[in-house]
């Protein structure tokens, strides 16, 4: 792993970075030429083995644990960013967790997990975006597109996100004159992990034909999104809700 700044290279932290999106998201953003920190929660083979891909295809990365909701764990982060490649330059908090029941039979501790990872995370890795992103620089947050579906079921982690897109929207105003977009993408159903888990094979198809598309997003469909929003081309995009779903409503 790279251990010197490079004062030409841009710099990006990908939480979330060892599976589904967020290891798609860090793939794109070293092939789009960033020296990523891929961050992770707990399995550290994946994450060391997503540096070794990028390394292998020539790309700069390192991989670095932080639990998103422990704001002390998180300024550390940021600051292995700034000491390993000097400084950063884009953020993408791609760390989530679903809990999936109607409201009237959800078990409140998984609540209390949802609040910690999607809305308590996500707010403290903003808040340290907010303070660190160099001018210029860019921050993507992740919502879902369950926020405007209504699925049932989705109660809790559809209330978490729309927590995210609110604060997306006021952090892109509270930015102003630093020159750094802050905007949030809301995936529809995609096939990772983490949205395959639990459904059977009819609930899986049902879903995959409702987009005019008739298919499931893909990972790399969404890590295609962020690199634009953190690319060049993007920097007119700010304040936004990207709903990348392949036009369901």
């Amino acid at each position: 792993m790279s251990t010197q700044p490079r004062t030409d290279q841009r710099v990006a932290i990908v939480t979330g970075g060892s599976r589904g999106i967020g290891r798609q998201v860090a793939q794109r953003l070293a092939a789009d030429g960033f020296a990523v920190v891929v961050g992770y929660a707990g399995d550290k083979d994946a994450a060391h083995d997503v540096v070794r891909t990028i390394e292998a295809a020539g790309g700069t990365a390192y991989a670095a644990r932080a639990d998103v909701g422990d704001e002390h764990e998180v300024a550390a982060l940021f600051d292995l960013a700034e000491t390993t490649y000097g400084g950063v330059d884009a953020v993408v908090h791609a760390a989530g967790r679903m809990a999936l029941s109607p409201v009237a039979d959800l078990d409140l501790g998984a609540l209390d997990g949802l609040y910690r990872t999607n809305i308590r995370g996500t707010f403290v890795v903003d808040q340290q975006a907010a303070r660190r992103l160099r001018q210029g620089g860019a921050l993507v947050n992740f919502s879902s597109s369950v926020v405007g579906l209504a699925f049932p079921g989705y109660g809790a982690y559809a209330a978490s996100k729309g927590a995210v897109e609110a604060l997306t929207l006021i952090l892109a105003r509270e930015m102003r004159g630093r020159e750094v977009t802050v905007n949030a993408v809301a995936p529809g159903p995609t096939a990772t992990d983490l949205f395959l888990d639990g459904k059977d094979e009819e609930t899986v198809a049902r879903l995959a034909a409702q987009p005019p598309l008739e298919r499931l997003g893909t990972p790399q469909d969404i890590a295609a999104v962020v690199s634009f929003l953190v690319g060049p081309e993007g920097r007119w995009i700010n304040g936004q809700i990207v709903r990348a779903n392949g036009g369901i409503v």
